[in-house]
C-alpha cells in the first residue's frame, strides 16, 4: 500500500483558493443580513427566527452532499462538481438578496444563498482529507483558514469602503437597502464564482483506483467501507432506530403542545418541529432497514451516524458551545453596537448606518486576525498539542466577546475582535484536523457532513432561544446576548480538555 504524497505549498494554495470566494459570500451574509432584515422592517427579537434558514439548510444539505460526493466520480472528479454547482447558485442569490423588496423575499434568499454556500463548502472540508497525508492536514485546514480570513476581511469591510473611499451612499429611504450594501453583494457574487472556478481548474483529484491504493484510510477505524459498486453492509437491525424515532417524534409533539398551550415564543416551534422531523427520518430509516431496503442514502447516512468515532463525539460538545457563541455574535453584534455604543435603533438614521458599517469593519478585523495567525496555529500545535491550542484560542474568543460590554469607544472594540479572531482561526482548523485523523478516507464527505450537525444544532437552539432571551430576560439589550455568547465560548474551551486527540497519542 502506498502513502499519499506530500503536496507543495502552491498545490495546497490552489486547492484551498475557492474558500476565498465561499467566505466572501458567507461574510457578506453574516455582516449584512441582520441589517437587511431590520431595514425591511424586522424587529430585533424576530431576527433569530429569520436566520433559522442558515442552520436548517446546513443540517439537511451537508450530510446529503457529503454522501453524494463520496460516491461521485466524473470528468470534474469527486468534490469539484459540487464546488462549481454551489458557486453558480450562490452567485445568483448574492445578486438578488440586496434587491429584496420585502422581508419574506429576503428571508427566502437567505435560505437559497445558504443552501448554495453549503453545497460548495462541505466538500472542501473533505477535499483536504482526500488529498493530503495525515501530517499535512493541519496545514491544509490552516490554509483554508487563511483564505477564509482574507475573504472575510475584504467582504466585511466592503460597505464601509464603498461609503468612505468611493463615496457611495450608505443610507436609503425607509424599506430600501443602501447602495453601498447592494454593490458589496454584487462584487461578492463575482469573487465567489471566480475563486471557485480557480480551484476547479487548478486542482486535481485522486481517482477511486488511486484512493484504494493508499494506506491511510485504515487507521483508527472500527469498520471498513465498501467500494462504490459493492453492496453496503448495514449492521444490526432497524428496530432501535424506529424506537428512537418514535421517542424523538413524541417529544416533539409534546413540546409543540406545551408551546401552544402556554403561548411560548413561536421560535420554540423550530425546536419541536425539528424533533418531529428527525424522529420521522429515524423511523423511516429503521423501517427500510428491517424490510431489507438498505441500499439507499437515508439508511446509509443514519447507519454512519450510529458509528461516530469517540473523538468526533467529544468534539461535538466543543462545537456546540463554540458555534452557539458565534451565532449569537453574528446575529446580535449590529444591534448591540448600534444601541449600546451609538445609542440608536433607528435604521434610517445616519448614526445607525455608521454603526452598522463599523460592525462590518469589526468583522473584517477578527477575520484579518484569523488570516494572520492561521499559519501560526500549526506551529503552536506542534510545540504543545492541537487540543491545547484550540482550548486557549477559545478562551481568547470568550474574553473578547465579554469585553464588548465594558467598552464605550467603538474604536476599542477592535481589541475585542482580536480575541475573537484567534478563536475563529482555531475553530476553522483545529477540530477538522483532529477529526480527519479518525475518519475513513472513503467516508470523509459524509462524516464531515454529519459533523456539521454539531455546528447546526446549536445554531438552531440559538435561533430558537436567543430571541426569547433578548426580549424577555435582557429587555432588548442585545449586548447581554453577546456576553452570553462569550460565556459559551469559554465553556467550549473547558470541554476541549476532554477530547482524545490521536495526534497526541502518536507523539
Amino acid at each position: 500500500m502506498a502513502k499519499k504524497p506530500r503536496l507543495s505549498f502552491w498545490q495546497i494554495w490552489n486547492m484551498s483558493f475557492g474558500f476565498l470566494g465561499i467566505q466572501f459570500g458567507f461574510a457578506l451574509q453574516n455582516a449584512n443580513v441582520s441589517r437587511i432584515f431590520q431595514t425591511l422592517g424586522a424587529d430585533v427579537d424576530d431576527i433569530p427566527i429569520l436566520w433559522i434558514a442558515a442552520p436548517v439548510t446546513g443540517l439537511l444539505i451537508q450530510p446529503i452532499i457529503g454522501h453524494m460526493s463520496d460516491k461521485t466520480w466524473g470528468r470534474l472528479g469527486r468534490r469539484r462538481p459540487y464546488f462549481l454547482f454551489g458557486a453558480i447558485f450562490a452567485t445568483l442569490a448574492l445578486i438578488i438578496m440586496p434587491n429584496s423588496p420585502v422581508l419574506w423575499i429576503a428571508a427566502g434568499m437567505l435560505w437559497i444563498m445558504d443552501a448554495s454556500i453549503n453545497i460548495s463548502m462541505e466538500p472542501f472540508r473533505a477535499f483536504v482529507g482526500d488529498m493530503l497525508p495525515s501530517e499535512q492536514r493541519t496545514k491544509g485546514f490552516a490554509m483554508q483558514s487563511f483564505f477564509i480570513g482574507i475573504g472575510a476581511v475584504i467582504a466585511s469591510a466592503l460597505p464601509y469602503i464603498m461609503t468612505n473611499w468611493l463615496g457611495i451612499a450608505n443610507t436609503a429611504p425607509e424599506g430600501e437597502i443602501p447602495p453601498s450594501v447592494r454593490w458589496s453583494f454584487y462584487i461578492g457574487a463575482i469573487v465567489f464564482l471566480l475563486a471557485v472556478i480557480w480551484t476547479v481548474i487548478r486542482s486535481k483529484e485522486y481517482s477511486p483506483e488511486e484512493m484504494r491504493g493508499f494506506d491511510d484510510d485504515d487507521e483508527n477505524l472500527s469498520h471498513k467501507d465498501s467500494d462504490k459498486n459493492e453492496k453496503r453492509v448495514i449492521s444490526g437491525n432497524g428496530s432501535s432506530k424506529m424506537k428512537w424515532g418514535l421517542l424523538s417524534g413524541g417529544l416533539g409533539i409534546i413540546l409543540s403542545f406545551v408551546v401552544f398551550y402556554f403561548n411560548f415564543e413561536k421560535e420554540v416551534y423550530v425546536l419541536s418541529f425539528g424533533l418531529i422531523v428527525f424522529g420521522i427520518i429515524q423511523y423511516v430509516a429503521g423501517r427500510l432497514q428491517n424490510t431489507g431496503k438498505t441500499q439507499n442514502a437515508l439508511v446509509e447516512i443514519m447507519d454512519d451516524f450510529t458509528k461516530i468515532p469517540k473523538t468526533m463525539m467529544q468534539l461535538a460538545f466543543v462545537q456546540f458551545f463554540s458555534w452557539f457563541a458565534l451565532f449569537s455574535m453574528w446575529i446580535y453584534t449590529t444591534a448591540a453596537v448600534t444601541k449600546h455604543i451609538y445609542g440608536t435603533t433607528d435604521t434610517t438614521s445616519e448614526l445607525y448606518n455608521t454603526g452598522a458599517d463599523w460592525v462590518g469593519i469589526l468583522f473584517a478585523v477578527y477575520n484579518g486576525i484569523a488570516a494572520l495567525i492561521a499559519f501560526g496555529l500549526p506551529v503552536v500545535a506542534k510545540i504543545s498539542s492541537r487540543k491545547t491550542t484550540h482550548m486557549l484560542s477559545l478562551f481568547f474568543g470568550g474574553i473578547g466577546l465579554v469585553s464588548m460590554y465594558f467598552i464605550n469607544n467603538p474604536n476599542l472594540l477592535v481589541l475585542s475582535m482580536v480575541g475573537v479572531g484567534v478563536a475563529w482561526a482555531s475553530i476553522l482548523s483545529m477540530p477538522y484536523a483532529i477529526l480527519s485523523d479518525v475518519l475513513p478516507a472513503k467516508k470523509m464527505g459524509v462524516y464531515m457532513g454529519i459533523f456539521n450537525f454539531f455546528i447546526v444544532i446549536p445554531q438552531i437552539l440559538a435561533a430558537t432561544l436567543l430571541g426569547f432571551f433578548t426580549k424577555t430576560l435582557f429587555h432588548d439589550e442585545a449586548i447581554y446576548t453577546i456576553i452570553l455568547g462569550g460565556i459559551s465560548m469559554v465553556v467550549a474551551g473547558l470541554l476541549m480538555m476532554l477530547v482524545n486527540d490521536v495526534d497526541v497519542e502518536k507523539k
